[in-house]
């Protein structure tokens, strides 16, 4: 199976990197830090001969598609790379700020299947799956951007899995809680129901492999997600205000 992995140099892109790295899998590690990439290369060499290092920074979207166009056709693309601005209590982040973080978030998913879905729905079979966020589902008030562009990204996502079914394309929607990795590294609060990187990429694994399309854990958290959901706002917002 021909893999593409972005946000490939470390934490959970590299994690499924090592997870996907078999005799039968050829891997293509796409991120910016070059010197990263060719450490996981070389850690994963053994296991994997066949692995293929794109490197580029996604948000500039003219040489990631230029380098795209080379490679034919995948059959899984994990969407991994994006970036936080850390749970911060700023009023109002810059315009700078947001928009740099929506190009990674949401507009380089765009620039990489502008070019691979094409040659997917030429083959006509093809696995896409989007790291969304549990965040993407209810927004506390110190990651509205972040949160945000998960939310964006489920739409985005889901679209795309209405329009290409008829073409053999599966689409899934991964929407993990707290896991190990540089994005939670910034945080200096108690992170619930925590996973270490391997646990939290070996479930995303099994998820896709189990056509689990959409796919929120810890199943706990997300509980308390759905129940915060139903709760009136005047209650809600009494919570978050306490927990904020």
């Amino acid at each position: 199976m021909k893999i593409l992995i972005t946000g490939a140099s470390s934490g959970i892109g590299a994690e499924f990197a090592r997870q996907y790295a078999t005799v039968e899998n050829e891997l293509f590690l796409l991120a910016r830090r070059e010197e990263k990439l060719k450490a996981l290369q070389h850690e994963l060499s053994l296991q994997c001969k066949n692995i293929t290092l794109i490197v580029v920074d996604v948000r500039d979207f003219d040489t990631l598609q230029q380098k795209l166009r080379q490679y034919d056709a995948f059959d899984m693309v994990i969407l991994n790379a994006g970036i936080s601005l850390g749970h911060t209590h700023i009023a109002i982040p810059t315009i700078k700020a947001f928009k740099n973080l929506y190009d990674v978030n949401i507009l380089s998913q765009h620039a990489v299947l502008e070019i691979v879905l094409v040659k997917m729905v030429a083959q006509k079979r093809g696995k896409i799956v989007f790291i969304s966020s549990l965040s993407s589902l209810f927004t506390m008030p110190s990651a509205t951007v972040y949160a945000s562009s998960k939310r964006a990204l489920n739409a985005y996502a889901e679209g795309i899995a209405y329009q290409y079914a008829q073409d053999g394309i599966e689409v899934f929607v991964m929407l993990p809680g707290f896991i190990r990795s540089e994005l939670t590294d910034k945080n200096t609060f108690a992170m619930p129901f925590f996973l270490e990187t391997d646990e939290g990429v070996r479930r995303m694994k099994h998820a896709i492999e189990k056509k689990r399309y959409f796919y929120p854990f810890p199943l706990r958290f997300y509980l308390i997600i759905r129940v915060m959901r139903l709760l009136p706002t005047s209650l809600s917002q009494r919570i978050v205000n306490y927990l904020s």
